[in-house]
């Protein structure tokens, strides 16, 4: 399976877009610059991969070849390409696109462009032997993102077949609060009376047991 991502970069921010191989717009998302913005790239690809993840190939196009966050693609096993404005003005004209730069047009434009045009790029050179390290660790995390996603996407699925009602209760299913609730009222009947405080649940409350 390959996915195609543009980036689209600022300085405080990088807009995004998800691409399948048929060009399908799957996600667009802004993102903050920095480790938790990684993270949340990092699970925004994860909900797109099936079950095979590991066999996943990540493309990514970004206007720059160089500073912290491509680097850190570069270090989670992403293919990265570093797309000259000069490149991506052509591709644009080429494929009939408005010249006028917008933040979400041009993430479109760089994952089409690495889509259907990466024979033409130069992917990023990798790190030094010395950063196999921070390689290691950067993957780890991006793989225990994407299990933790797919586990949430298998517990939503489960939960819509025969528990819809803590869909409703709860907002972040992967919360250590709603966890323990599931944990100890993974049905219906054993969680008959409960209510949660917290902000978390949204419309139906259960109290936890006395004791």
């Amino acid at each position: 399976m390959r996915l195609f991502v543009g980036d689209d970069w600022a300085e405080d921010h990088h807009d995004v877009e998800v691409m399948d191989q048929a060009g399908k717009v799957l996600a667009r998302r802004r993102l903050p610059e920095g480790v938790a913005g990684i993270a949340q790239l990092h699970e925004l690809i994860g909900r797109h991969l099936s079950e095979d993840a590991d066999e996943a190939e990540v493309i990514a196009g970004i206007e720059t070849d160089h500073g912290p966050w491509v680097t850190a693609l570069i270090a989670a096993g992403y293919t990265v390409f570093p797309v000259n404005p000069l490149q991506a003005s052509r591709y644009r004209e080429r494929h009939g696109v408005s010249g006028a730069k917008s933040d979400g047009g041009d993430a479109h434009m760089l994952a089409d462009m690495v889509r259907t045009d990466s024979h033409q790029l130069r992917p990023a050179a990798g790190d030094s032997p010395e950063a196999e390290g921070i390689k290691i660790l950067a993957r780890t995390h991006k793989t225990l993102i994407w299990e933790r996603t797919r586990a949430v996407q298998r517990l939503r699925h489960q939960l819509r077949e025969y528990f819809p009602a803590a869909l409703e209760a709860f907002e972040d299913l992967d919360a250590p609060d709603t966890l323990e609730l599931l944990g100890k009222a993974p049905d219906p009947a054993s969680a008959g009376g409960w209510r949660l405080p917290g902000a978390r649940c949204r419309s139906v409350r259960w109290p936890m047991p006395p004791g």
